[in-house]
C-alpha cells in the first residue's frame, strides 16, 4: 500500500467509505474515545475542522476501545455522545482496533509510516495522524498533544500541499 487512500473503513451509520473519496485532502486521523481523559480533544478537534475544512482539512474521528475499556458504546451511542457532548460534525467511523492482531489496515500502514517515540504502537486514545493531499503520512501527535497545538502543522500542510 502507498498512501492512506489505498484503504476503506466502515462509516459509523454502517456505510462503506473508499478513503480515495478524501484524495486531494489534508486529513488528520484520530483514534478516539468517549470516557478518556482526552476526550474533551473532540471539542478541538470540531474547532479544527471548522476552521479548516474550506481550505481542505478532513477530521476522521476512529472510536477504538483498546485502551482501559474507555469505548464501550456502540456506533450510535458514540455518534450521539459526540453530537450533544462536543458538536462533532466530521465524519466517525465504527469502532476498530488499532493494535495488535485484530488491527484496521490503515492503522497498520499509519504506524508503518510514523513510528512513535516508544515504538510503534499506539499507546492511548487520541493520537493523531496528519496526512498531506497525496496520502502520505506528514506526521504522528502523541495524545497528550492537543489539537490547539497542531493547528499550525495543518495550516502549513495544506499551504504547501496547495501550491504542489
Amino acid at each position: 500500500m502507498s498512501s492512506v487512500f489505498d484503504f476503506a473503513a466502515k462509516l459509523n451509520n454502517g456505510t462503506d467509505k473508499p478513503l480515495a473519496d478524501y484524495r486531494g485532502k489534508v486529513l488528520l486521523i484520530v483514534n478516539t474515545a468517549s470516557k478518556c481523559g482526552f476526550t474533551p480533544q473532540y471539542k478541538g478537534l470540531e474547532e479544527l475542522y471548522q476552521e479548516y475544512r474550506g481550505q481542505g482539512l478532513e477530521v476522521l474521528g476512529f472510536p477504538c476501545d483498546q485502551f482501559g475499556h474507555q469505548e464501550p458504546g456502540n456506533d450510535e451511542e458514540i455518534r450521539g455522545f459526540c453530537e450533544l457532548n462536543y458538536g462533532v460534525t466530521f465524519p466517525l467511523f465504527s469502532k476498530i482496533e488499532v493494535n495488535g492482531e485484530n488491527q484496521h489496515p490503515l492503522y497498520k500502514y499509519l504506524k508503518s509510516e510514523a513510528g512513535g517515540m516508544l515504538g510503534d504502537d499506539i499507546k492511548w486514545n487520541f493520537t493523531k495522524f496528519l496526512v498531506g493531499r497525496d496520502g502520505k503520512v506528514l506526521d504522528r501527535f502523541a495524545p497528550v498533544t492537543t489539537p490547539d497545538k497542531i493547528g499550525g502543522d495543518i495550516a502549513k500542510a495544506l499551504k504547501a500541499q496547495k501550491a504542489a
